[in-house]
């Protein structure tokens, strides 16, 4: 051979195999055909392959190395005839698969579903018994499933006898190129359904409303999820049903914030009451859950305010917050104290607080400034006995 196959492929003559695939799966995708269709592009591209079918194989690439003609001895003649399976090669360099995949199931797994409810906090705190009403794909009563119409049974596909998949061939001067592809008949199932269910139309599936029954636990909050198994939308050809997930919305209250497993309130009160001291009647979240009158259940509960109370002081009732969803007890009502100073006074009670601060001594108040974090110098003077 006169032609310098190393260099064809610009490889040295110690090149690896490695090597060798690698450059000549870069020649490869510059001159296909597909993509320089032009004639001198086409010749280089026989040239570079038959460089590769000689140098890619070890006793070839041997007797090559020796001075023979390996293509001659192959009787391949110029690397395209009997023997030499372009195909082969690309599906090597492209990673082509050639394996059948076979005929895909009519029968499948549905999808999941999602619906949400709203709460009012009581019944999320609590838990509450909801029915539900939703709109899925259940499975056609009529063919239950089969999608064929009673008495009829669905038939093997004719153009791909069952395989799901057809074999697609196109013809070009370097050899066949075949390719599997889904059957445009039974698309991909190998079965056809000559005559249908009327209801489902084949799909083994109507879309119906139906009423579900979900338990909602105590202690859920806005955002979580109840998954219920199996209550999703019925698969294709009457195949198992997905899952229906519940999504929690809690309602705004108009007492009570809810922070994690607290419930967060405010109490105003007047400015004499914090001053003297005072008790007010708080309601309970289980007041809002409780059926009838007659309930047992504790409708309010005593917060009381001792004398002196400054604005913004927070008093805890424990144990009377929402129960936890995962684990025991319930967490703490929190109460804000908010004390109300009077906006308008008449002459009689602006002198009975008169008299209030010169008994007091705060008829000339200046008001004081708290410290409170000392610097780092302060700290150190103080603790040397500075001043």
């Amino acid at each position: 051979m006169t032609t310098d196959l190393y260099a064809v492929l610009g490889v040295s003559r110690d090149a690896s195999p490695e090597e060798i695939k690698k450059a000549y799966r870069k020649l490869a995708r510059q001159l296909h055909p597909d993509v320089n269709p032009d004639e001198a592009t086409q010749e280089r591209f026989k040239e570079v392959t038959r460089a590769y079918d000689v140098l890619s194989d070890q006793r070839k690439r041997e007797m090559y190395d020796l001075g023979g003609d390996p293509l001659s001895a192959s009787g391949a003649g110029a690397g395209f005839g009997p023997g030499f399976s372009f195909t082969d090669i690309m599906d090597a360099f492209f990673a082509q698969s050639g394996g059948s995949r076979g005929p895909r199931p009519r029968m499948r797994r549905g999808q999941d579903a999602l619906v949400r409810i709203q709460l009012d906090l009581g019944e999320a705190a609590f838990g509450v018994m909801r029915e539900l009403k939703v709109d899925t794909a259940v499975t056609c009563s009529l063919c239950k499933g089969a999608g064929t119409s009673p008495g009829t049974e669905a038939s093997t596909c004719a153009t791909c006898r069952g395989r799901g998949e057809i074999s697609h061939v196109q013809r070009s001067f370097l050899g066949e190129v075949r390719t599997m592809r889904p059957c445009p008949t039974c698309r991909g199932f190998g079965t056809v359904i000559p005559n249908p269910c009327s209801e489902c139309s084949g799909d083994g599936r109507v879309r119906a409303r139906r009423a579900v029954q979900v338990k909602v636990p105590a202690g859920v909050d806005s955002g979580n999820r109840i998954q219920l198994s199996g209550e999703g939308e019925v698969g294709p050809g009457g195949g198992p049903a997905g899952d229906l997930y519940v999504e929690i919305d809690v309602a705004h209250h108009p007492v009570f914030t809810r922070h994690g497993d607290d419930l967060l309130c405010q109490i105003n009160v007047p400015m004499t009451a914090a001053a003297l001291g005072t008790s007010v009647e708080l309601p309970t979240l289980e007041a809002d859950v409780a059926e009838g009158p007659s309930s047992e259940v504790e409708r309010s509960m005593t917060i009381d305010i001792e004398a002196g109370t400054q604005s913004g002081e927070q008093l805890v009732a424990r144990g009377r917050g929402v129960p936890r969803l995962r684990g025991t007890g319930r967490g703490d009502v929190v109460t804000t104290i908010v004390v109300e100073t009077p906006t308008k006074l008449d002459s009689e009670q602006a002198e009975l607080l008169h008299q209030l601060a010169v008994s007091r001594g705060e008829e000339n108040p200046t008001g004081s400034v708290e410290q409170r974090h000392k610097g780092v110098f302060d700290r150190f003077r103080g603790a040397f006995g500075g001043r």
